[in-house]
């Protein structure tokens, strides 16, 4: 019974401890407000003004956005939302930002209990970590206010800034604030593992909190990307999203496999008798491209030697593989778009694997991978092999997910996700012929979890590569800049 009343009195007193913890915060934030000087004025402006410009990249507008530990709302009303809720404990704090921004909701609670009973597209975790009383608890507290697609976008300084931090704080440069905790971004991670949150990407943001006309540019967007600059960088970002462990499995999908094919009359029986059955049943899309040897005569006789068979056979209009994909998919009726290239490079007796990784919730865009186990013989020339393992480590450190392989044909996705990068596609334009890039900068710009699924690539038997290697490489370079412009230096 001691011990038991000693385990009592234990709570009660970390009780307490938390509940002065929050009235000294709330008690700090209010006195903050009341000076008439909101946070990040002065050069501190400049800082609050680079997060808004990463966070509008990172949150569409129209989105349904929630804040925790929003302040007068600044941030969260940046990024337009559809409805924004913003939360906090300082009522005086609140009372400026439903001024400021009377379109937000704002809701004045110690965010360790925050009850709403409602889900949000986005929840922002701006500078708000380091000054918890429970990081875990408060993550516990916002999983609720998640579906599947919420994306959580935290932001926290970088311990090494704690000291000069203080200094402009003392100097009257930036808002004063009490004695942080200081997490690292493997503390956190470890943190969102522990309440079914799992961390998509992180990176470094802002070297250089101050404005000095294109100095400050240079370095937050540009010199902040790249070793050893990145190490002293004043803020890092993460994105993670709620885990699916706990959710009911969805139903059985309708799959459509959508298959490019030029010039592959001697590969399409083979394509019928090899693609399995998946889901509740599949549908094949082919769109033929301009064939020289009757690949599409080819396919109307395999279609109709297939009665069992759901089909679709569309002649290609423009020109190029991506071309061909995007009509794919517009015709393409099922829950989940895989593709399939005609050469059967990557066998079909692999795509069960792909639907699974998809289904599973363990990812939302699946993107097959040659480069993991040994080839055949003659299933890629060495040069194209050199110039594949280049591009997969240049484009992994563009998008900050791992890309092991960008040019495999094989891509998974549902058909909701790919009509949120259809309705984003003008951000980058109609730029990609090979219709790889079009789907993996859609995806990482929409903070899809993409996963990597290695597939064992075969010698062709039919019909001759349509890669040219030097043309189609100097391609390749020209679409690393364009991703470096609208995706990493932003």
């Amino acid at each position: 019974m001691k011990n038991h009343s000693n385990g009592l009195q234990n709570i009660r007193e970390e009780a307490q401890d938390g509940h002065r913890f929050y009235q000294t915060r709330s008690s700090h934030w209010d006195s903050v407000a009341q000076t008439g000087n909101p946070p990040g004025h002065g050069w501190g402006g400049a800082y609050r003004s680079r997060l808004s410009e990463v966070y509008r990249f990172l949150i569409p507008p129209g989105s349904k956005v929630l804040e925790l530990g929003c302040g007068q709302g600044d941030l969260l009303a940046s990024v337009r939302p559809a409805r924004g809720v913003g939360v906090d404990f300082s009522a005086a704090m609140l009372e400026r930002g439903r001024q400021r921004h009377p379109e937000i909701h704002f809701v004045c609670e110690d965010i360790h209990s925050l009850k709403l009973d409602e889900t949000f597209d986005f929840i922002i975790i701006s500078d708000l970590l380091n000054d918890l009383w429970d990081v875990q608890q408060v993550f516990e507290v916002v999983r609720p206010n998640c579906h599947s697609r919420t994306r959580v976008v935290i932001n926290l300084y970088s311990h090494l800034w704690e000291k000069p931090l203080e200094f402009v704080q003392k100097w009257g440069l930036a808002t004063p604030t009490l004695p942080q905790n200081w997490l690292t971004v493997e503390d956190v991670a470890n943190l969102l593992y522990l309440t079914d949150f799992e961390m998509i990407r992180s990176w470094p943001e802002i070297l250089w909190p101050f404005r000095i006309p294109l100095f400050s540019s240079l370095l937050n967007r540009y010199a902040v990307r790249f070793w050893p600059f990145r190490w002293f960088a004043l803020t890092n970002f993460l994105i993670a999203r709620p885990c699916s462990n706990d959710a009911a499995p969805d139903p059985a999908p309708l799959v459509s496999v959508i298959v490019p094919a030029r010039n592959e009359a001697g590969n399409v029986p083979r394509i019928f008798s090899r693609t399995p059955e998946m889901g509740r049943g599949i549908e094949l899309v082919f769109v033929e491209g301009h064939s020289r040897d009757g690949t599409y005569e080819a396919i109307e006789k395999a279609i109709a030697e297939n009665p069992h068979r759901r089909c679709q056979l569309h002649r290609q209009t423009g020109a190029g593989k991506g071309d061909a994909v995007r009509l794919g998919f517009s015709k393409a009726t099922g829950d989940v778009l895989m593709i399939l290239d005609a050469d059967l490079t990557v066998p079909p007796e692999d795509l069960p694997r792909f639907l699974a990784a998809l289904t599973s919730g363990k990812a939302e865009f699946v993107n097959g991978v040659r480069l993991v186990y040994p080839m055949e013989n003659r299933a890629m020339r060495f040069f194209n092999l050199l110039g594949n393992k280049f591009f997969s480590l240049t484009f992994s450190w563009l998008l900050g997910q791992s890309i092991k392989d960008t040019l495999c044909g094989t891509k998974v996705l549902k058909r909701e996700e790919y009509g949120r990068i259809e309705q984003n596609r003008s951000y980058f334009g109609d730029f990609d012929p090979f219709g790889d890039f079009d789907l993996i900068f859609g995806a990482a710009k929409l903070n899809l979890k993409i996963v990597d699924l290695p597939v064992r690539y075969r010698e062709r038997t039919y019909g001759t590569t349509q890669i040219q290697r030097w043309s189609h490489g100097w391609l390749l370079l020209k679409m690393v800049a364009f991703a470096a412009r609208r995706i990493k230096f932003i």
